[in-house]
């Protein structure tokens, strides 16, 4: 008996439909039921220019468009988390990020559009960061008694917890100190010059001092345990602030090896209850997916993770997002 073999031309035909079919099993395992991705258009509203949520939301719209290519993400620049949550619970925006006392301070006000306000997923912790020069006399953020201080945008999330940082510290961010509304973006150029310090409550690093710490020229005060029980005891929103330290990798550059002593918030995914679910689990699925690629850039974005995400208290989740964790729960 002879045997014979499928000619060169031939099996390379038949190896070239094997890879196709088989390219076309893992798109249709990858894509929901082999779906055709939604499209349309949706607004995000990020943060200032020189800020973390600013960048993640770049690097998010450029994931978003090679899953969803006939999906336009508009960005909209913002002070931070308090408007952001505004514009999504009015619908001036679709999806923002926001920290979790942020929106826990909207939910309590009573504002509009409250109850429609949703969770996509809980992304990465915001440290808070009390910059002063190197060589100023402020130990303490009691020490900012009398002092030139940037509290932060008005409607933006440094500005809430700074006010809640120095009223536990006894100060009045009205009548005990000089406030200035300067952000990330203008703060760290004025440091020593027309501010004596600043606060910052953001991603580790931020860009905007990263660029500013390989000159040495600031110091980090620390805020201490005692401050965020103090600020536990107030209830409500401060109930997300959690005592941590601010790792020595953070800005080596003027850590020098040392950790310092902070709070944390975390940051969450936010949309409204009438954003289209399956957009919403798609969306999901492409923040949990590009972590690793937006993470190459945006250091803090390394800390999504499917085991924590679906923690958005106090929001619940969106129907698209609660579909996507079910469909990758083991």
């Amino acid at each position: 008996m002879s045997l014979s073999f499928p000619r060169p031309r031939v099996r390379a035909a038949l190896l070239g439909t094997a890879v196709v079919v088989a390219l076309g099993l893992l798109l249709a395992w990858l894509l929901p039921l082999g779906e055709k991705p939604p499209g349309g258009t949706v607004t995000f509203s990020t943060g200032t220019r020189a800020g973390v949520y600013q960048k993640y939301g770049e690097l998010l719209r450029a994931e978003l468009r090679k899953d969803m290519p006939g999906l336009d993400v508009r960005l909209l620049t913002s002070a931070g988390s308090q408007e952001n949550v505004e514009r999504v619970a009015s619908g001036k925006a679709d999806f923002t990020i926001a920290a979790a006392d942020a929106v826990e301070t909207y939910r309590l006000d009573g504002a509009p559009g409250a109850d429609r306000l949703r969770g996509v997923t809980r992304l990465y912790d915001d440290y808070v960061q009390l910059v002063v020069p190197s060589g100023s006399d402020i130990r303490t953020v009691a020490d900012l008694r009398g002092k030139r201080v940037a509290i932060g945008l008005p409607h933006s999330g440094v500005r809430l917890i700074a006010t809640q940082v120095l009223r536990a510290s006894g100060i009045d961010p009205d009548r005990d100190i000089t406030a200035r509304e300067d952000g990330i973006d203008t703060g760290p150029g004025r440091l020593g010059k027309e501010l004596d310090a600043f606060f910052w409550s953001g991603g580790l690093p931020t860009d905007g001092l990263k660029r500013i710490a390989e000159t040495g020229a600031f110091r980090f005060v620390p805020i201490g345990e005692d401050l965020v029980a103090k600020l536990h005891a107030y209830g409500g929103a401060t109930r997300y602030y959690r005592a941590t330290n601010m790792p020595e990798s953070a800005y080596p550059a003027v850590q020098n090896g040392a950790v310092v002593p902070t709070m944390a918030v975390s940051n969450l995914l936010v949309t409204r209850e009438d954003v289209d679910p399956r957009l919403t689990e798609w969306l999901t699925r492409t923040v949990l997916d590009s972590r690793d690629g937006i993470g190459a850039h945006v250091h803090s974005a390394q800390l999504v993770d499917l085991r924590t995400a679906i923690y958005t208290d106090p929001l619940d989740l969106h129907e698209g997002a609660r579909r996507y964790y079910r469909s990758v729960k083991p």
